[in-house]
């Protein structure tokens, strides 16, 4: 099985970063925006036997299919019903055997925002509401917190593995 790169969090010196913020039910999440190739509207996915729980299915984006990950799965919560704002954020992460395509359902995208690394804590080791080992960290913007996802972790090598086995089959 391929193994990750990790991203880790900028260091305390560097310039701010920018994020692509959306939300999942009530809670704002974030991913650093170069990890993001597009953002696309929900439109339905075509479902894939014996893919893992948190995959929802694929979408034939410009003739390739691209697997779809239900965030809300993937961070163990109960998925939204499916509304105006659902959308897709097309990812591309690195894998052991170079970059992979993904899509990550979610509930609505906010914006991009620049957030200081002054502003950027490490992930707590309990207490949160997501593994520790998903996160990059929790950035605070506007008084708020945002928790910054580690995308390369999100999306784990034993889903990236289940996936890859499947692509030759959707070709």
């Amino acid at each position: 099985m391929s193994a990750l790169s990790v991203t880790s969090a900028a260091p305390a010196d560097a310039g701010p970063a920018q994020f692509l913020t959306f939300m999942l039910g009530s809670d704002m999440f974030a991913i650093g925006i170069l990890a993001i190739k597009e953002i696309i509207e929900y439109e339905g996915v075509t479902s894939v036997p014996q893919m893992p729980a948190c995959i929802s299915g694929v979408i034939n984006l410009r003739g390739t299919a691209v697997p779809v990950m239900d965030l809300a799965r993937r961070l163990e919560r109960t998925p939204s019903p499916v509304g105006k704002r659902t959308c897709i954020i097309v990812v591309e992460v690195e894998s052991g055997d170079g970059p992979f395509v993904i899509g990550i359902l979610v509930d609505a995208v906010n914006a991009v925002l620049d957030i200081a690394a002054a502003d950027i804590e490490p992930a707590p080791a309990f207490g949160a509401q997501v593994r520790a080992d998903l996160l990059q960290g929790i950035g605070k913007v506007q008084g708020r917190f945002v928790l910054l996802l580690n995308v390369q972790h999100v999306v784990s090598a034993s889903d990236i593995g289940a996936m890859a086995a499947l692509a030759p089959a959707l070709a």
